[in-house]
């Protein structure tokens, strides 16, 4: 049995180093929790959950997600136009992760 090095290891070589690189920022676990729990959700609808975020950093975060393939952008071919978004099968399968986040945090917040 060999003993782990420190020295030895490559983060980037891990899952977690992975899953990381396409949630982290800002805004898109609060993106990718909106979604899992409204479905499908227009971009207005999306700006108005999440106050604090410019409409510019939201249409750049969700076309980060898309391109991930984690969020599934819809468009209606309408006047005004209609855009919903929703998450892809690769995104719903973060679902238990984000469930187990919601709940380790309703347990050791201070109320």
């Amino acid at each position: 049995m060999s003993i782990a090095c420190i020295q030895d290891a490559n983060l980037e070589d891990t899952g977690f180093h992975y899953t990381m690189s396409l949630i982290q920022g800002k805004y898109k676990m609060v993106i990718l929790y909106t979604l899992m729990e409204f479905e499908v959700v227009r971009f207005n609808e999306l700006k108005k959950y999440i106050r604090s975020i410019s409409y510019k950093t939201l249409s750049s975060t969700l076309k980060e997600l898309e391109a991930d393939g984690l969020v599934h952008r819809e468009e209606y071919p309408q006047i005004p136009p209609k855009v919903e978004y929703s998450l892809t099968e690769r995104g719903k399968s973060l679902i238990p992760i984000l469930d187990q986040m919601c709940a380790w945090g309703d347990a050791h917040r201070r109320l």
